[in-house]
């Protein structure tokens, strides 16, 4: 037995033992070298299952990767020639150093792995457990650079075949896992990278995650910039894993402290519902509800049009019982005072068109509605449109894109993603529901409406701000019978609910206005239950 000889993998003078049999162990960087014996036997069993003979790999150094020949060697990462073409070769061994596997990766950066690896950390055998930090990354050549930049001393290890596969492992080797005192998290600064560390929360005991972060993209990077302080930085800085979505009290102050005035966008009539509600919000999402035939589409074409012309909002139009032409030509219509079923195309037409429509952005559904089609335009209207506010007619047009046969559970799904969406986005949304199909209710004689009557699921008021109902009686004759009732069912911001004014309909306009005397609608009776009496009535 030969003591105190040098390492060739970190370069120690004097750790490395070389024993009778044949192979040596550098109790500096815990590397194992088998015997010529050892070597002659592994070799024959890795043609078996198709592996690179350690004999047709050299240990090399990467200049491009700034990565040395001693770090290369220590981990098993080697060149060679795979049909002519040269490879890396990335070498995954079990706990008694016996090849389990290789990850190949070619010029062209493709990846071929041959054996049994996927519940292996390259590296693991160099770490039989315990310890106070280990260093997980993406790759090996992260793998490698951490490794290096801290002088080949400390546990790192990375997984084996990318973002994908960090959960997968993690289990596997839970055990080996909780033998680290911490275990730090230094995966790539990307969308999969933080898709991966949220994958493997939960996973090991509370606080014994930390994730480290990086100036760069990955470790190499950092290395190749000049940057391989900040690696070490990083590990050493590494904080306990938070869920994004878990806030703690304390840190709450600057949200709190910061006093955000919202901008209220006023309606387009003077009547109590502007002072209920103090107008619309972006980040909100109100439902407006009446019966069939009610005016619900002329209700939201008029806040459409009045945001975008008086507030110039730009707003996203998703009218879903109707063609792109037939909405762009209401709003012309209706900025030109004519009726919509009888245009005059013309100059002063023409012009009309040009002065507002540069504020709407439209969908053309063709007739055929998928609903995340329908998620993914609103999201695009919002980010690649920059649009204000979105008008959605109306829902149960959209959850017949779902693939679910029930009504109720579609509407959940599709107004909570339609909530989020408006988290997300901060955009406001206009959504129209019908009322449930119901004979005698009120909704068809002009009668109150309540929370109950909307069609679905309790998701509509549930997830909503607010929900505006529309009442008319379709059955009364005369000017009594364009008379609509606006009702407040529910009001997040304010709190107030209940009758919220009165608007007539002008067919030759093809639009509502506000109603401030009710003497001409009232005589000889009143289509409505006079009686009632609530906040907000007139």
């Amino acid at each position: 037995m030969e003591t105190h000889q040098p390492c060739p993998a970190c370069g120690s003078h004097d750790a490395l033992t070389i024993y009778e049999d044949g192979h040596s162990y550098c109790f500096s960087c815990n590397t194992y070298f088998r015997s010529s014996k050892e070597e002659k036997k592994l070799s024959s069993g890795l043609k078996k299952q198709g592996l690179i003979d350690l004999q047709d790999m050299v240990v090399s150094p990467l200049p491009k990767r700034k990565l040395t020949k001693q770090t290369c060697a220590k981990y098993g990462y080697f060149t060679s020639k795979v049909h002519g073409q040269p490879v890396q070769v990335a070498c995954y061994y079990d706990d008694d150093n016996k090849l389990l596997g290789q990850k190949i990766r070619y010029a062209d950066k493709t990846f071929e792995a041959r054996g049994s690896f996927s519940e292996r950390f390259f590296g693991q055998h160099l770490f039989q457990g315990g310890g106070k930090k280990l260093v997980i990354t993406e790759g090996e050549i992260d793998c490698l650079t951490v490794s290096q930049v801290q002088g080949n001393k400390y546990p790192v290890v990375s997984i084996p075949t990318g973002a994908a596969s960090a959960a997968k492992v993690f289990r596997a080797n839970f055990n080996w896992l909780e033998s680290f005192e911490e275990v730090i998290v230094m995966f790539d600064m990307d969308d999969a990278g933080r898709k991966a560390v949220k994958a493997v929360s939960g996973i090991l005991s509370p606080k014994r995650l930390k994730i480290a972060w990086l100036p760069c993209k990955d470790p190499n990077e950092c290395l190749q910039e000049g940057k391989s302080d900040a690696v070490v930085k990083a590990v050493w800085e590494a904080k306990t894993y938070t869920p994004a979505d878990i806030i703690k009290g304390a840190d709450l102050w600057e949200v709190l402290s910061k006093h955000e005035e919202s901008l209220n966008y006023p309606l387009p009539w003077d009547i109590p519902l502007q002072n209920m509600t103090d107008g619309l919000r972006k980040g909100e999402l109100v439902v407006i509800t009446a019966g069939t035939g009610i005016g619900k589409t002329t209700f939201v074409r008029q806040l459409a049009y009045h945001l975008s012309t008086e507030c110039y909002c730009k707003v996203g139009m998703l009218m879903l019982e109707e063609n792109v032409k037939h909405t762009a030509n209401g709003l012309v219509c209706l900025k030109l005072g004519k009726p919509a079923h009888r245009p005059i195309i013309d100059s002063e037409y023409k012009k009309a068109f040009e002065d507002i429509m540069d504020n709407f952005v439209f969908y053309n559904h063709f007739s055929s509605i998928e609903c995340e089609d329908l998620l993914q335009t609103i999201r695009y209207m919002v980010t690649g449109e920059q649009v204000d506010f979105v008008v959605l007619d109306h829902i149960s047009i959209a959850i017949s894109g779902l693939d679910i046969e029930n009504e109720r559970k579609a509407t959940d799904v599709l107004m909570t993603k339609l909530r989020a969406l408006v988290e997300e986005t901060g955009v406001g949304m206009l959504v129209v529901s019908h009322l449930r199909r119901t004979e005698g209710t009120p909704a068809e004689e002009g009668g109150a409406l309540s929370l109950s009557h909307l069609r679905g699921s309790q998701a509509i008021s549930q997830l909503s701000d607010a929900v505006w109902g529309l009442e008319r009686n379709q059955q009364d004759e005369g000017v009594k019978k364009n008379l609509v009732r606006v009702r407040v069912l529910k009001n997040r911001y304010s709190g107030d609910t209940g009758i919220a004014g009165y608007l007539a309909y002008d067919k030759e306009h093809n639009i509502l206005n506000a109603v401030k005397d009710l003497s001409e609608y009232e005589a000889p009776e009143c289509p409505f239950d006079t009686n009632e009496t609530e906040k907000g009535d007139f």
